[in-house]
């Protein structure tokens, strides 16, 4: 089923969804400042490439007073607007039985997109 339901997602708007993220991160790793945020940017976009078959996970080494700020500078900038816009995409697709399962994937991918550093999809 993740096969069929990642090849759904890529024809259906996730491969350019996740190329934009990846662009968009190799856009912030141009300057010293971006490139954690750039890092993060990729690391969402890989995950909104394919994420059936996929969780969120806290990686086990990333409690740090840094990575507490940058989940924080990020939460402020960007990750509200994202996590808003997956909760959209959900309660849409959630309209249809046909689009259970994708809107299952944006509620999957809001936590990553709200608080990413420090979490992962696999």
């Amino acid at each position: 089923m993740s096969l069929l339901g990642n090849l759904i997602w890529l024809v259906f708007g996730g491969l350019l969804s996740g190329l934009a993220w990846i662009v968009a991160g190799l856009g912030l790793c141009l300057t010293v400042i971006g490139i954690p945020f750039g890092i993060q940017a990729m690391k969402i976009g890989t995950a909104t490439l394919t994420p059936f078959g996929k969780e969120v996970r806290e990686l086990p080494h990333a409690n740090s007073a840094l990575r507490i700020v940058f989940n924080l500078l990020w939460l402020v900038l960007f990750g509200w607007e994202l996590a808003i816009a997956h909760f959209i995409w959900a309660c849409l697709l959630a309209l249809t039985i046909v689009g259970l399962p994708f809107a299952k994937q944006h509620i999957k991918l809001i936590p990553l997109s709200l608080l990413p550093f420090g979490r992962t999809l696999r």
